[in-house]
Order: C-alpha cells, then structure tokens, then sequence
C-alpha cells in the first residue's frame, strides 16, 4: 500500500514579457491625474524599531512588541508593498525561521513552518477566524490552505512557539494572524471618500495583477469594498532540460488566474463602540500540463508495467465568509472595560481534476484514458469574545483578559474517478487500488470549544510583568458514515471521539535597565487529534490492505520554554532568543500495525508514536544610523538570522522539517518621496538529513534590489528585483523528501532566477 506524494510550486523565464493588454492598461494608470490624490492610507512613517510595533496575538491585547513575554513579528501593509510581496511565501521572504514549502510539480506553494512545525499544526487565522485544514493524500489530492489573498490584508502577526493558552488547538507550533483592511484605514483627517487603484506586473511568472479600492464614511456610516484580480503561469526555476517526459526539469506549464472580494460595512453609534459586517470571498483556478509525469509509470505488482501519454491538472479553490462583530472600548462594567465579539461562518472548498492518458507497454497497448476528481469541503460556524478589564491591587496594576471561541465545523471529502478504454469504449470505475467513489475519512463533525483567562500583572511601575494564562478546550468529534464510506471499508467501525485539554503558561518581561529586558517563560500547547487520522478508513481486498480508526488517539502536546534579551534604543534595537520545544504524541498517519499471518490483511492505523525536541537560537535588529548622525540621515539597516535542530526522539534520527541556518541583512536609504534598500538572504547547506543518499539544499547567498518613488500625492510605484546575480539555488522547503543526491531532475526544484516586480498605486 502506498499513498504517495509529489511535491511542486510554479517556474518560468526571466525576461519581464508583458503582453500588450498589459502595457496598455499600466500606461492608462500611469497617466490617470494623481494631483488631487489624497495620501496613500498605508503611508504612515516607517517604523525602524520593530519592537516599538503594537501587536495583538501575543496575548490578546494591545501592547509593544519589547513588552509581550514571546516572539513576535509584525508586517504591515507598507513593508508588504515595498517588498512587492504577492503570496505567503513573498511575505515570509526575509523572516528566518519562518518558511513556506512548495509542490513544484503542479500543486503550488504549501504550508507555513514555525520553527520547524508546519501542516495544521500552525493556527492560521484571517480576523481571528481559522483558515481550512490542508489534506493530502496520493498524487493527485492536495488540499491545501493558500487561501488568503495578501491585496486584502493591511497587517499579519506571527506568535513563534506554542501558542494554545490563548489560541487552543492547532497553535502548537505558533500562529499566524492575518487582519484586514478597514474603511478606517482609508478615511483619515476627515475625508469622507476615497478611491484608489493599483496594477503589478512580475516576470517570474509572467503574471498581472490589479485591484480597485473604495470607501466611504459619514458620522455613523462606512463601508469598504476591495476587487482584486490576477493572472499568470508558471514560476520561473534554473532548470533548461525542456523534454516532455519525466526528464524534465524545466517547470510544467500552468495558466493561473484569481480573484477576491472584501467588502465591510461599519456602524458606530458612539465614539466607543462599532458594529462591523465583513463580507469576503476568494477563488482561484490553476491549469497544469504535467509533462513531467509521463513516461513508464509504477504499476500495481502482478500489473503490466504502462506509460503515461499525457496528464492534465484542473484545480480550483474557493473560501467564502461572512462574520458580524461588535467592538465596545469604554464599558461601565465591573466585569469589563472593554469587549469585542463575532459570529461567523466560512466555507471553504477545494476541487482538483486530474485527466490522464495512459497505455500498457505490451502487445496489447490498451490505451486508456483515466479521470480523477477530488474534493475537499470545510464549513466552519463559530463565535468568540474577549474581555479586558484593569484594575489595581495596592501598588501593582492588574490587566485581566478572558473570553471563550467556539467553532462548528463539518468535514467532507470525496474521490471519484473512471477509466474508459479507448479500443473498446468500455467504462469502469475501477482504478486500482480504488473502486470509486470513495471517501478517506467518513463525513464528520468537529466541535471546539474553548475559554481562556490571563492576567497581565505589573510591579515596580511597570519594569517587570508577569503574565499568567491558562485555557480550557474541549474537542468533540462525531462521524456520520455514508454508503460511500461503508461500501468502501466493509465491516470498518468508526469511532466518535471528546478530548479535554489545559494549556497554562507564564510569561514574563523585566525592564531591568533603560533600554534593555529580559522576557521568556513556558507555555504548553496542544492539538486535538484530526478527524481523518481518528477514522481514516481504506480498504483493498486484492493488494490484502485496509486502515481501522483509532478512538484511543491523545492529543499532540508540547512544553515550550524561551528565554530572550532586547535592547530598545533610539538609533539600535536588537532582539536575541532561544528556545526549546519538547513535543510528545505526535500522529503518525497509517503506520503499519499488524500482517498476515498474525491478520488476515496487513493493517495499517494512525497511531501516537513520536516525541521530537526542537531548539533554536533566533536573532534580529536593525539601526537606524540617522540617530547616530545627521550626516546619516536616511540610511538605516535591518538583520535576522535563525538556527534550529530537531531530533525525532522515537526514531533517533534528525527532523526533516529544520530549516538549515538562514540569515537576512538590508541596507536601506530612504527620502521623504523614496527609498531603496538592498537586501541579502542567505542560508547554509542542510546537513542533518535522515538518509545519506538524500539530496541535501546547498548553502547560496542572493542578492535584492528594492525601491519605491512616491511620484505625486497619493501615487506610488515599487520596483523589485530579486536574486540581482541570477544564482542558481534551492530552497530547502521545495526540495521532496524522496529526491537522491544523484537524481538528474535536481534543476526541476531550483528557485527562480534573476527576476523583477513592479507595481504602480495612485488614489483620490
């Protein structure tokens, strides 16, 4: 039995090819009047300090980042476009620590790693409701959880580390918050109007991209809606080999195309409170002509051996939601001061098609035309609260912050397929190992209920803080097994499932000199065992397998301890940390537990085998060498670098998730109407790898080029151009766990070379 998985993310040339629709349409913009233009909403003066940034995640309240016990990062709308950022793995660029792998094949960018830990172990929230779960299963299954569109988002916080004493499961290995703009954002210093448009052009794909922004505003009133669309085809890499087999390591042509909506509509009865209703939705459709899977193809054993003519990839997602909050700041409550709660739901749908020419290599070719289909679909209902209150005990200062999360959310997932015999005309929905349809999973309910408290306390005017927490989550499973499911798994019972966890923590700042603290603490997270590992269910009598749920599954646990030092001062910051991570029952997905003559059939279940340790050092800063001498004026730097090593303790051997040692440094001078900044990333070689035959990601240092003019009020143009020296190098995030260091496709997973962006913004 074997569930494969191939890995992928887009490539292309890197000339800046723009068609001619394009070039119109960017000179139309070019020349539209900025002269009455109002500033740009996202125009606020640039931050060099980023510990002096307000972050909210950490814990639930507003507070700078020197005074939050944990590692945090923030990038707000401006960073986003002068670092002409298009998608997670963009916004992610100079965050060591921080990375975003990719199926290079067909299936695009992947998931987000905190330290290591990635999947649907790290809670990805849009407005604080959870984007969808990644699923992933053979080769032509991949749900997965790409699905914000950056051209919405005027700021994304990052919480490092276990994070589930105030986000709950999922948050083991951190968070990533990503918030959306606001009429707010646009109506400043009384306007009650505002209109803006952009349009983006990017050689690595070939791609274009455009958006309209309006709001309004009045005394009570505002509202905002934002239209965005893009298109392009596959991204750029350095491989040259153009064959249309399985040799080939240039990328596999694709056409892509999306589009989003945000549409919010605000009403303030007081200067206090809001009511806010937030409509959003993004689509995006992805063509792929696999060439790469052609070519003879693994065979069931006992099958003639076959070779696959061509293979076309449809794929197509969509998320949708509505959510309606109410925001009150001043209450007169001795049980609160302040309150925020929403409801929402959201869907979320993932559809791939897969349409395959295949024929036996043998005297009786048999030419075969195979269709797979495969669908993904999650709802969500959910409410949450938070409630601030202050208060004093003698001479320490008390911030008191609790409130409850509650989510809803029905699991469906479907594949089907047929094979027609293109000599015949015969149709059957037989392909092995599948007759389909099939499900993986039975249809299921979650449910998720947690509530949390913290108490932020203050001593010795606030030079230390301690911060103690703790949450309480109950998680609830319930399956509803269809004629699918029991057709396919005969004889299979599946199992409901409620699990309670307690997740404390306590954290801590000391300001124990001007300019300077110490923070860190302990935080435990969790994460509730999935539906599909609890009843994952596949059963194939002719290759003597099947999978049986385990009802017995704990919870993923872990115990996180950090320890940091800042320095904040006027011209230097700097921040350096190190942590540990001690993880336990981490789900292992179909291991092998049982085989004839012991069983009938070899048994495969998901089971809690694995404790892993992951600890690391992470370091950043920055200067701004203006405060050291008006000579310097303009000019400042910023530094990050991150080393991690983890260890699977079950299996004595080295976690392939560990980003090798990465680095980033810029160099930047800015004026009051532009800027430019040169910017390094560099990474060493990956040497802790499982097996030594593996191909291990060379160290590689590239190059940056950024600059943005503000040409007239309210009209900006960025400009970016990426990997300056067109080097050849891998990201070790794109590289698939199977590939050998002798393998002849290595240029297939290579990242693209020299390449540039540009962007142009003007608004009224």
């Amino acid at each position: 039995m074997s569930r494969v998985q191939f890995q992928a993310t887009p490539a292309r040339s890197t000339s800046l090819r723009i068609p001619a629709r394009s070039a119109l349409a960017l000179a139309v913009v070019l020349a539209l009047p900025a002269a009455h233009a109002a500033e740009a909403p996202d125009a606020a003066a640039a931050e060099v300090n980023e510990l002096n940034r307000v972050v909210v995640s950490a814990t639930r309240t507003e507070r700078q980042v020197q005074d939050v016990p944990a590692t945090v990062n923030a990038i707000d709308r401006e960073r986003m476009d002068n670092e002409m950022v298009r998608n997670v793995r963009d916004l992610f660029r100079y965050e060591p620590g921080i990375d975003v792998g990719a199926n290079r094949d067909r299936f695009g960018l992947g998931d987000i790693r905190i330290r290591g830990l990635g999947g649907n172990r790290v809670r990805v929230l849009v407005d604080g409701v959870s984007v969808s779960d990644s699923f992933l299963i053979g080769s032509f299954s991949n749900a997965g959880r790409n699905f914000v569109d950056l051209d919405t988002v005027k700021e994304v916080e990052v919480v490092r580390g276990p994070s589930s004493a105030l986000h709950g499961s999922d948050a083991l290995g951190g968070v990533v918050s990503f918030v959306t703009k606001d009429p707010g954002d646009y109506l400043k210093d009384g306007a009650k109007t505002y209109f803006g448009l952009k349009l983006g052009v990017e050689s690595q794909n070939e791609g274009l991209y455009g958006g309209a922004t309006a709001a309004f505003g009045g005394e009570r009133w505002s509202g905002l809606v934002v239209v965005n669309h893009h298109q392009g085809q596959e991204t750029e890499n350095k491989g040259t080999r153009d064959s249309l087999d399985g040799s080939r390591t240039k990328p596999n042509p694709q056409n892509s195309d999306g589009r989003s909506l945000l549409t919010k509509l605000v009403y303030a009865p007081s200067e206090n409170q809001r009511f806010r209703l937030t409509v959003e939705g993004s689509e995006d459709q992805t063509d792929t002509e696999v060439f790469t899977a052609r070519g003879t193809a693994l065979s069931m054993p006992g099958a003639p051996a076959v070779r696959v003519l061509s293979q076309n990839g449809d794929d197509h997602q969509t998320r949708a939601r509505v959510s309606f909050a109410h925001e009150i700041d001043s209450l007169d409550s001795v049980l609160a001061d302040s309150l925020r709660w929403q409801v929402y739901r959201q869907d979320s749908e993932t559809t791939q098609r897969t349409r395959e020419e295949r024929v036996n290599v043998s005297n009786n070719p048999s030419p075969t035309l195979r269709l797979r289909e495969f669908n993904f679909d999650q709802r969500v209902y959910g409410a949450e609260a938070t409630a601030h209150k202050d208060f004093a005990t003698g001479s320490v200062e008390h911030t008191l912050t609790y409130g409850f999360e509650y989510e809803h959310t029905d699991f469906r997932q479907k594949r089907d397929g047929r094979a027609i015999n293109l000599t015949t005309g015969a149709v059957s929905n037989t392909i092995s190992p599948d007759t389909f349809p099939v499900r993986d999973f039975p249809v299921s309910q979650t449910r998720n209920a947690g509530v949390f408290v913290q108490d932020e306390i203050r001593f010795a005017d606030g030079k230390f803080r301690l911060v103690p927490a703790v949450r309480v989550d109950r998680y609830e499973l319930r399956v509803k097994p269809d004629a699918i499911f029991t057709t396919d798994n005969p004889g299979v019972k599946v199992s409901d499932l409620s699990k309670t966890s307690v997740s404390p923590k306590l954290g801590a700042v000391w300001h124990f000199a001007e300019d300077w603290s110490l923070y860190g603490g302990y935080q435990r997270g969790f994460r509730a065992p999935p539906y599909n590992d609890v009843n994952l269910g596949f059963t194939n009598l002719q290759f003597g397998y099947t999978a049986i749920p385990n009802p017995n599954l704990k919870p993923e646990t872990s115990d996180g301890y950090e320890l940091g030092l800042r320095f904040s001062g006027k011209a230097v910051y700097a921040q350096l940390s190190g942590y540990y991570n001690d993880y336990k029952d981490f789900i292992e997905s179909s291991r092998q537990v049982s085989a004839p003559p012991q069983t009938p059939l070899i048994v495969f279940q998901s089971q809690n085998v694995a404790k892993a340790r992951i600890r690391g050092v992470e370091l950043r800063g920055g200067v701004d060498f203006g405060e050291l001498s008006p000579s310097l004026a303009g000019w400042s730097t910023r530094f990050a670098a991150a080393y991690s090593k983890g260890e699977d303790k079950t299996a004595d051997r080295p976690l392939e998730s560990i980003a090798p040692l990465t680095a980033t440094v810029g160099v930047a001078y800015d004026r009051d109407v532009w800027g430019v900044e040169l910017a390094g990333r560099f990474a060493k070689r990956k040497s802790d790898l499982p097996a030594p035959n593996r191909f291990a990601a060379p160290g590689y240092g590239v190059l940056d080029l950024l600059a943005h003019w503000n040409f007239a009020p309210g009209a900006k143009f960025n400009v970016g151009v990426f990997n300056l020296g067109d080097k050849k190098y891998w990201d070790n995030g794109d590289i698939p766990g199977t590939l050998a260091a002798t393998s002849t496709v290595l240029d297939r997973y290579s990242a693209p070379g020299r390449n540039v962006g540009a962007s142009v913004a003007v608004s009224w």
